[in-house]
């Protein structure tokens, strides 16, 4: 594989961090851009841009040289506690879309011709998401659009932007609608976790015997990606011939109660769950993977309870360190 030029944007991110750490281990040459540094480790990036991407002449900086291939996470987001609240949804909406049209703005400019764009399942209408146990999120399925969240409006809004970069401005840019991505080095705690880092923290900072809290009645349901796994789909995407905007996902559907159970095994404690009101998302969501495995031959073979016994394990050791700071302090 020859070494290439790319940019990652979001690289200071949980995905973008990981995908960084591929490139690298690849042999490519590579920039990172982001508002911060990853927080748990150093990043891998040969050059890395402390920059604002949703500012204009910061994003144009950033593109200061042609790309082989930039790969743009970047976003304003978080778990339910931050997204579904509706609370931050004009910074949600303003921050990201600014993003999405700077980056492509800078890309055209710097003659960088193909930009993969991290979209989301949270673009699939809501009205097809209400049964838990038969959710609809195949890729046709996203119009008449009606997500519940202003979020996924904006994440549609940016797909169809990088498409008519595609028509009107010769580019080669790719899709993918991530479907709840997990792993070690993500952010659990602080409000902008999301649900399988929550679970771990809660259950690892819990007495055995004690009782942990999950919002709902834990009947939702969702499939989860181990990390690693996205990153590679990713990577087949990118330099696939496939311009329509595709699920990256695992169809191994689970409650949220029984996600709990599963990380209650993995820590081998029995706690109590309190079910307390708080943002839901939609009833039910899965990965439609039937065509991202037909086009690319792709589905992930990393199960859900092996990413999350390495999910686990990584965020107790980050509990751990927590309190063990606070003892000595």
């Amino acid at each position: 594989m020859s070494r290439r030029r790319i940019l990652v944007c979001g690289a200071g991110g949980f995905i973008g961090n990981h995908l960084v750490n591929r490139l690298k281990e690849e042999g490519h040459w590579v920039r990172g851009a982001d508002l911060k540094y990853p927080d748990f480790s150093k990043t891998a990036a040969d050059d890395f841009q402390i920059a604002d991407l949703s500012r204009q002449d910061r994003c144009a900086g950033v593109f200061d040289t042609g790309f082989d291939e930039v790969y743009q996470l970047a976003a304003d987001m978080g778990g339910a506690g931050y997204i579904f609240t509706g609370e931050n949804d004009a910074n949600v909406m303003h921050n990201s879309a600014s993003i999405n049209l700077n980056v492509l703005e800078a890309a055209r400019r710097s003659g960088t011709s193909k930009v993969f764009y991290s979209s989301s399942a949270c673009v699939y209408p809501e009205h097809n998401q209400l049964d838990a146990n038969n959710p609809i999120t195949s890729e046709d399925s996203a119009y008449p659009a009606a997500p519940d969240s202003e979020y996924g409006w904006e994440k549609l809004f940016s797909e169809r932007l990088y498409l008519a970069f595609n028509r009107n401005a010769g580019m080669h840019n790719r899709i993918a609608r991530y479907h709840n991505v997990f792993g070690p080095l993500g952010t659990w705690t602080g409000g902008r976790e999301k649900v399988p880092a929550a679970l771990c923290r809660k259950i690892a900072e819990a007495p055995n015997g004690g009782t942990i809290e999950i919002w709902g009645d834990g009947e939702q349901t969702r499939s989860f990606l181990y990390v690693e796994e996205c990153v590679e789909a990713t990577l087949r995407l990118t330099h696939s011939s496939l311009a329509e905007p595709v699920n990256i996902g695992s169809e191994e559907m689970v409650s949220i109660n029984q996600l709990a159970a599963l990380i209650m095994d993995i820590a081998g404690k029995k706690l109590s769950i309190r079910h307390i009101p708080g943002p839901l998302g939609v009833r039910g969501r899965n990965s439609d993977n039937r065509l991202i495995r037909e086009k690319l031959g792709w589905e992930p073979d990393y199960g859900l309870a092996k990413g999350i016994e390495a999910t686990y394990r990584w965020i107790f050791d980050q509990v751990s360190r927590g309190q063990d700071a606070a003892e000595t302090a």
